[in-house]
């Protein structure tokens, strides 16, 4: 089922936001572009990281302008909320990062297009780089910080937003982007809602069926800080859940539907997978496929190939419930396997920590150009 086919949940008489972008900035980064100013911006914008810096000097006027303008909370932001979900952040954080990394970072390999745009794209091709800006945006979101001036995600997502406008200008001279893409511009608040559901929603379902503690006030603070990060990606604020009923209906009818595979989205998970594979997490490849597979579906696991371990798939089916209940104090008496899982998510944490604490080592910088050969 392509996108366009799907019937939004969201206002009826709104506009569709499969046909919404970012068309100031589009228009401007397509110009830096084209101009062979990139370069110069990112050198530029290397030194700005904190949500307190200044704007850097030396940007071209035009988007020296847009970031002053753009480069702040939304006026309907929860300041109260944003430091509730930052400690419900700290108080999750393993289980957020093994969702975001192995779950929500697999899923977006069977999203036909979101596979499709990153392996044409110039991230595509360095796999390594392309996670490691991945895990930026996701470590400066979750951190004690994130909003605040000492913080950075207002930055890394306003970076992250310029990094899209340069996609969206440069995948459609792709023929081989174009060969395979049902749509003509990439990216589309559309497309930021589906990556959106694949991460928040998808994350806090889960949270939800493992049976980890949340208030409904932890709940409702989570789900600010994501309607505030997907506005500052250039979402409308007509298109943005205001519950989580309404982001788990949204999911439903526009992420759900559109899970697939595809020959991009295969490649892509092996070379993620192989990636983690590298790092000592303590588990074998058979355990880690079956952690996918249990955090997914076989029937993702099936598509993406993902070998069988039974007797891994009996331990974390068995194992990982009783893991939580023991973590979150529902258990007096650690079970089997507990070590095994702890040594795990430590490592997953560890893996975020390590390539996303320091922003300088994995800048997010805009392309100039597609996937080399495409």
């Amino acid at each position: 089922m392509s996108a366009a086919s799907v019937v939004p949940a969201w206002a009826a008489g709104a506009a569709d936001p499969w046909w919404v972008w970012d068309d100031e900035v589009d228009r401007l980064v397509a110009g830096l572009v084209d101009g062979g100013q990139v370069p110069a911006v990112n050198t530029a914008l290397r030194s700005w990281v904190n949500n307190g810096d200044p704007l850097p000097a030396g940007l071209p006027s035009g988007l020296a302008g847009w970031l002053g303008r753009v480069n702040g909370l939304p006026s309907w932001a929860d300041a109260a909320k944003l430091r509730r979900a930052a400690d419900f952040n700290r108080r999750k954080d393993t289980y957020l990062f093994m969702l975001y990394g192995l779950g929500s970072g697999i899923m977006s390999t069977v999203i036909p297009r979101e596979a499709r745009s990153v392996y044409w794209s110039a991230g595509g091709a360095n796999m390594q780089d392309r996670a490691a800006k991945t895990f930026t945006f996701g470590y400066d979101l979750s951190d004690l910080n994130a909003f605040e001036p000492s913080g950075q995600f207002v930055v890394t997502a306003n970076k992250t937003r310029l990094v899209h406008a340069a996609v969206r200008h440069l995948l459609p001279q792709s023929p081989h982007w174009r060969a395979v893409s049902d749509e003509q511009v990439p990216i589309s608040n559309g497309d930021i809602l589906v990556t959106f559901h694949s991460l928040g929603t998808f994350v806090h379902r889960k949270l939800r069926e493992w049976h980890v503690p949340m208030s409904a006030a932890d709940e409702e603070a989570f789900l600010h800080q994501w309607q505030v990060a997907i506005h500052l990606l250039g979402v409308r604020d007509e298109f943005i859940p205001k519950t989580w009923a309404e982001a788990d209906a949204q999911s439903a009818q526009v992420l759900t539907p559109l899970l697939a595979p595809t020959t991009e989205g295969k490649e892509l998970a092996e070379d993620l997978l192989g990636l983690t594979a590298q790092i000592d997490l303590g588990v074998t490849r058979g355990f880690l496929n079956e952690f996918v597979r249990y955090v997914l579906s076989d029937e993702v696991g099936d598509w993406l190939g993902l070998r069988r371990d039974y007797a891994a798939a009996a331990l974390v089916r068995t194992g990982w419930p009783a893991y939580i209940a023991f973590r979150e104090g529902l258990l007096p008496i650690a079970p089997a396997g507990f070590y095994l899982f702890d040594q795990f998510l430590r490592a997953i944490a560890m893996l975020f920590l390590n390539k996303a604490s320091s922003p300088a080592s994995t800048p997010i910088t805009i392309p100039t150009g597609n996937r080399p050969g495409a």
